[in-house]
């Protein structure tokens, strides 16, 4: 991890981590939170004033430059992120246009059954937030940049693409048959308007072609790195259906479980796109870690606004996991201060009103932001990787990133 206030706060935080001293996690976490917090306001209350008193145009512009500045300071301090006027998605947009397009295509090659090929392709309407095939993208421009001062993608890179999109979208679809859920982006989930075995069908023919795309390149070292994802996808779902009986231990098994069910599929096939690009161990492994620090934030993120942000914002029900049973990080950072969430976590929350009043401690304790701001620290970790590589418009874009990692708001 990077630091948000001091380097010995991280590394000690780190430490904690692997110890699974969770107490002290959260007591230091918190500190450091209201503190920084403070210095934020303190900063930045005179140009809020500045800004009330101007015309709506270029108050609303003032405000934005306000909220850029909020952002980055909260991501590292001290010291903020450069304004660098770059918009990732906008960046890469043709490129992803492109990645969908061909996923379509693919998908419609290899099979003769439209419904099979209608419920695969589903999920692959561009609505997402395509977090994954937008850190291939960038990566793989920064690095070619890097390595010889081109920003072309290589065939193998844009399978790449398409490859971690298929893998994130056949996950989905199995989500949706295992949590039973109705929504996914706004709109009704894949086994709302198909039968469960059809769902689990395409999921698996999604898969399937995936690796039939990835075997066409003939590369070994590549083809094993993505394994691992699809086995770190299916034993954090194993994880998933267990909870651990002491507080520590319950900790270090979420995090465990938030990197193979989230940050794998992007530490890996990031690790991959270096691979592709022939770059030394040394970058092989900076992408790597970058791709598990945004990952894992991302994931700390998703569980904070499954607790703040309306179902209508996130295009999908919140407060989602409590109803399934699962202890995320703001419930296990507000077990400090209410330790009668201990005995609800065990219970998975199944007694009556166990989900509302587990929702209301929550919210009482300073269990979200104390998960935003570790989030904030992964973030920091990867911004400070990136900062290796060569300048460039997708080397800052990157760093962009994990600002909008941080404060997305679905």
């Amino acid at each position: 991890m990077a630091c948000l206030g001091s380097s010995r706060l991280c590394a000690r935080a780190e430490k904690l981590c692997q110890f699974g001293n969770l107490s002290q996690i959260r007591k230091k976490l918190s500190t450091t939170f209201i503190k920084s917090q403070t210095e934020i306001e303190h900063i930045l209350s005179p140009k809020v004033q500045q800004c009330q008193n101007r015309t709506t145009t270029s108050g609303g512009l003032c405000r934005i430059g306000i909220a850029r500045s909020m952002s980055s300071m909260q991501t590292i301090q001290p010291g903020s992120l450069p304004d660098y006027q770059i918009d990732p998605y906008r960046l890469v947009e043709d490129d992803i246009k492109l990645v969908y397009h061909q996923i379509r295509s693919i998908l419609d090659r290899y099979s003769m059954q439209d419904e099979l090929k209608k419920i695969a392709k589903y999920y692959f309407c561009g609505k997402g937030k395509a977090i994954r095939p937008t850190c291939i993208i960038l990566m793989s421009r920064a690095l070619n940049y890097h390595k010889d001062e081109t920003t072309t993608l290589t065939n193998l890179q844009q399978s790449l693409a398409m490859y971690v999109e298929m893998i994130h979208n056949a996950s989905l679809l199995h989500d949706d048959m295992i949590d039973l859920a109705d929504v996914r982006r706004g709109a009704p989930s894949a086994n709302v308007l198909w039968n469960q075995q059809q769902v689990a069908f395409a999921g698996n023919y999604i898969l399937v072609v995936a690796t039939m795309l990835l075997a066409r390149h003939q590369h070994n070292e590549i083809t094993i790195t993505l394994a691992d994802i699809i086995s770190d996808l299916v034993q954090g779902e194993m994880m998933q259906l267990g909870s651990k009986e002491t507080e520590n231990e319950r900790f270090a098994h979420y995090l465990n479980k938030t990197f193979r069910k989230t940050a794998s599929l992007i530490a890996n096939s990031l690790k991959a796109t270096a691979i592709a690009t022939e770059m030394n161990e040394e970058i092989v492994e900076l992408a790597y870690q970058y791709g598990r620090n945004i990952g894992i934030a991302f994931q700390l993120v998703d569980d904070f606004l499954d607790f703040v942000a309306s179902s209508a914002m996130m295009g999908k029900k919140t407060a989602v996991d409590l109803k399934l049973g699962l202890a995320t990080a703001p419930v296990l950072f507000a077990c400090e201060k209410y330790p009668e969430l201990n005995a609800m976590i065990m219970r998975r929350f199944q007694e009556p009103n166990d989900v509302e009043k587990a929702y209301e401690l929550v919210h009482k304790s300073h269990g979200l932001e104390q998960t935003k701001f570790l989030a904030r620290k992964h973030c920091a970790e990867a911004v400070r990787l990136i900062q290796s590589l060569a300048e460039s418009p997708y080397q800052k874009a990157l760093i962009v990133l994990s600002d909008l990692v941080i404060n997305r708001i679905k």
